[in-house]
């Protein structure tokens, strides 16, 4: 199965350093696999956070995951995905921990604007080549 890989960007909050990644999902993929390809490319990172959502016009798959992180970041990505409309997508970020604890306000702000900011990239890029 190969995943293909919409958009990346590395975003830097007081000496961590989040690495988002958005996906398109085909009909039975998951984000399973994403999330080992993504363990194994950030073998420092301490979490890998994720939302997808496969919706196949009847229903709508979404499954998320926080990794132990606090602030619930899994969830705060799936908003991400659902206010962007992006329904077929799964939405990672895996965390470098850089020293500086950021609280579970601070960790959800940083996963957000980590989401934000690759989902941006991606639809950007659409509008440009679109």
């Amino acid at each position: 199965m190969v995943m293909k890989e919409l958009s990346a960007i590395k975003y830097e909050v007081r000496k961590s350093r989040f690495f988002a990644h958005l996906y398109l999902l085909e009909p039975g993929e998951d984000a399973a696999e994403i999330n080992r390809i993504h363990r194994k490319l950030y073998k420092k990172a301490a979490h890998h956070c994720y939302a997808a959502r496969n919706a196949d016009g009847r229903s709508d798959n979404t499954a998320f995951g926080s990794d132990g992180e606090v602030g619930n970041p899994g969830r705060v990505l799936l908003d991400v995905l659902i206010q962007n409309d992006l329904d077929t997508h799964c939405l990672i970020v895996s965390r470098v921990f850089g020293g500086v604890k950021l609280g579970p306000g601070g960790v959800s702000r940083a996963f957000r604007e980590a989401g934000c900011a690759v989902v941006d990239l991606y639809l950007e890029s659409e509008r440009i080549t679109g």
